[in-house]
């Protein structure tokens, strides 16, 4: 068996970037300036600048970034909120928590992402807002679930906690990251994300600055002035021992994502003539930056190959075991908004291989060559 494979390699990639990364973090704590400190104000230009956005606004995690988006936009309860079912639990969760009504929509079974045909289904009198989740690493689909929105007179929050940095071309060549093409973008800052910190952490973009500021002022307390409360808001903030992390690691985002990306082109052409395997598939509209590595598995073998690869010593992952529909605390305040057959499906074929920055290629052959033998038995 090759050395120890992992689904994510963090400490590989820390002691690539040792030296970086020490240097910036001694050098917060030897300022001692640990909440709303340079290295924030630092990495919301920064991040701003890479992304082609007017305003980023960190707070303390995904979630958190989520609840915020939805809280700026004065939703009143009752208020709809169209969603994929096939997602991570935090997207609506906060709708949820905030007395709003998630409608469940149905994904592409490709792309893994919702689609302005299918969310049109869902549109009612009630309906406020849309969440498309650039799932696994690549856009939804944005042109047209934009036009409907503006048809439709509805807010749209990316959640891009897997994608950021993913671009998505527009029909007339214009080129916009994951997260700026809605009304706010969000994302979350895990250490297992493309931009990871070593802690929690998350952001919010926005090109329109009176939003951005709003979102700033909740995010604070509710006060753009200390001591000063305009409105009812939550403390979540992002520390700046892990904004200069992020600092560092932004630098490094390109060359992470061409490392997940050569990662993908190697399971991609191994795995590509396997008959019981169909490997992602990359949209022409957006590129791609392999969050997760998703195959999916045919004809009810996804948890045999799971088990297998386990007895090899080679971990997987299922992103998603279960739609939110199926999900006993969403039972009870979600609308069905259509079909969610693909959903249901996708919960029983996918199956997520090791990807990460730090790979090399005698993991990748092990890897290949087991799920080989699970198939063909060489």
């Amino acid at each position: 068996m090759t050395e120890n494979i992992q689904m994510v390699d963090l400490q590989s990639q820390y002691q690539r970037l040792k030296e970086q990364i020490d240097d910036a973090i001694f050098s917060t704590i030897n300022s001692s300036k640990f909440i709303k400190g340079p290295n924030n104000s630092s990495l919301q230009t920064e991040l701003a600048e890479y992304l082609n956005v007017k305003k980023v606004v960190n707070c303390a995690n995904g979630t958190d970034a989520l609840q915020l988006a939805l809280m700026a936009l004065d939703l009143k309860t009752g208020d709809e909120v169209i969603v994929p079912a096939f997602t991570y639990v935090a997207t609506a969760e906060v709708i949820g928590l905030l007395g709003l009504t998630p409608v469940l929509v149905d994904v592409d079974y490709h792309s893994f992402n919702t689609t302005a045909d299918i969310i049109e289904e869902a549109i009612s009198e009630k309906t406020k807002l849309i969440v498309p989740v650039h799932l696994f690493g690549q856009c939804s689909d944005m042109e047209p679930i934009m036009k409907l929105a503006t048809q439709h007179n509805l807010f749209v929050v990316e959640d891009t906690a897997q994608a950021i940095a993913t671009t998505y071309t527009f029909a007339d060549g214009r080129k916009v990251k994951a997260g700026c093409m809605g009304n706010i973008g969000t994302t979350s800052f895990f250490p297992s994300k493309n931009l990871g910190c070593y802690g929690d952490g998350g952001a919010l973009f926005s090109d329109d600055e009176t939003l951005a500021e709003k979102l700033r002022m909740i995010a604070n307390h509710g006060q753009s002035v200390q001591y000063v409360h305009d409105a009812i808001g939550i403390n979540s903030r992002l520390d700046d021992i892990q904004a200069a992390i992020l600092r560092v690691k932004l630098q490094e985002l390109d060359d992470f994502n061409i490392r997940r990306n050569k990662v993908a082109d190697f399971y991609d052409s191994a795995l590509k003539d396997i008959d019981k395997v169909i490997i992602p598939h990359r949209q022409y509209n957006s590129t791609h930056v392999f969050h997760q590595y998703t195959i999916k598995v045919k004809d009810g073998l996804r948890d045999d190959l799971k088990l297998f690869l386990q007895q090899k010593g080679i971990p997987s992952m299922i992103y998603y075991p279960k739609p939110l529909h199926h999900q006993k605390a969403y039972a009870s305040i979600s609308k069905i908004g259509s079909d969610l057959t693909i959903s249901e499906k996708l919960c029983d074929e996918v199956l997520s291989l090791p990807i990460h920055t730090e790979m090399n290629d005698s993991q990748l052959e092990y890897i290949i060559e087991n799920i080989n033998i699970f198939f063909n038995g060489k």
